[in-house]
């Protein structure tokens, strides 16, 4: 078994861990990344909404992103991370291989999955015909034939959004869907069918979907088709250290909570950036919180360094060691008080002899 020490371990090395990452290099620290290799958006063609990276194949980023944390210093492993348990120096994590590795500080950037709903061929189309956010593959299936498939409240709002993208839109309630009346409002005003019953399955033809067809038997043509997903933190290895994932507000999954400057979670020396906390982020957004968070581990390891000068942590020769010294040896004027003449730090001077 192998046990190293480092400043941070991050487990997870997509855009939030390597980010992280290499901000936590930059600022000279010994840091870890260990990657699983499976990333949420593996099957995707491209990235889309990350500035000057667009349409860039998600391996390609993260191959780049590896590179240059491997330039400032960092490390890069591949692994599984399956436990973490806190140790008097910070934290200890285990690998499926029994590799150990610890550290002052825990950053987990493990990301999420996506829930699908149990419909025979709609993981086969996941990441290809199969869509879920219009901001990440809005205009790729612009002017198409786009379905939208029940399967929670917020399947109306998605609807509408994709709306935006094509005037053929059709939102199938899949028995799952039950539509207020200010919706069924909304859905008519902006032209979107609706279809009821449920969905039996996805259809494709050498791998390209051409359609869907609900239980009773009618089929109908979609070019493309949006899902909502319920989305799950990937937090077993935050959860191992007495964390736990709470629903978000919106009804779409759980996450991991962390406080209002963003990266803390609620314990002491855990912290947590993209997908795992962040249900929402995009890409680009989960690169962000890696940055801000790295830099704000770093600000957290410099106060405890300076309370370790502080206290003498370094050495005989601290702070603290010699203002001890010098209260023995000066008293109270080692502040540089005066007392006179006389004063010698021996106290007042003997009477002369006669």
């Amino acid at each position: 078994m192998e046990s190293t020490r480092y400043d941070v371990v991050i487990v997870g090395g997509g855009a939030a861990g390597l980010s992280a990452a290499t901000t936590l290099a930059r600022a000279l620290r010994s840091v870890l990344v260990i990657d699983s290799g499976t990333p949420r958006n593996a099957t995707a063609a491209g990235v889309h909404g990350y500035l000057s990276r667009d349409g860039m194949n998600p391996g390609e980023l993260l191959s780049i992103g590896r590179s240059e944390v491997l330039s400032y210093g960092g490390t890069v492993i591949d692994g599984e991370a399956v436990s973490a348990r806190r140790t008097p120096d910070g934290f200890e994590v285990m690998l499926g291989d029994a590799r150990r590795f610890n550290g002052r500080r825990l950053l987990v950037a493990t990301g999420l999955t996506d829930e699908l709903p149990a419909i025979d061929g709609l993981r086969e189309q996941w990441g290809q015909g199969v869509v879920h956010c219009p901001y990440c593959h809005g205009w790729e299936i612009r002017g198409q034939r786009i379905g939208v498939l029940g399967t929670g409240p917020l399947s109306v709002h998605q609807a509408l959004l994709f709306r935006q993208w094509s005037r053929d839109v059709t939102l199938f309630l899949n028995d799952t869907v039950e539509p207020t009346d200010e919706e069924w409002d909304k859905l008519a005003a902006r032209s979107v069918t609706v279809v009821d019953g449920a969905v039996a399955s996805i259809d494709a033809v050498d791998g390209v979907l051409t359609g869907l067809t609900l239980s009773q038997g009618s089929s109908f043509d979609v070019q493309a088709l949006a899902v909502g997903t319920r989305m799950e933190a990937r937090s077993a290895l935050l959860e191992s250290l007495g964390l736990s994932s709470q629903v978000h507000p919106s009804g779409a999954g759980r996450f991991i909570e962390t406080d209002a400057m963003g990266g803390a979670t609620a314990a002491h020396g855990v912290y947590a950036a993209g997908n795992v906390s962040n249900l929402m982020a995009q890409v680009i957004t989960a690169a962000a919180e890696g940055v801000m968070t790295g830099a704000r581990i770093n600000a957290d390891l410099i106060e405890e360094e300076t309370r370790w000068a502080v206290q003498g942590r370094f050495g005989p020769f601290s702070a603290a060691s010699e203002a001890a010294v010098a209260n023995i040896v000066l008293g109270h004027r080692r502040h540089g008080l005066d007392d006179g003449p006389n004063a010698a730090g021996m106290g007042p001077a003997a009477p002369a002899e006669r």
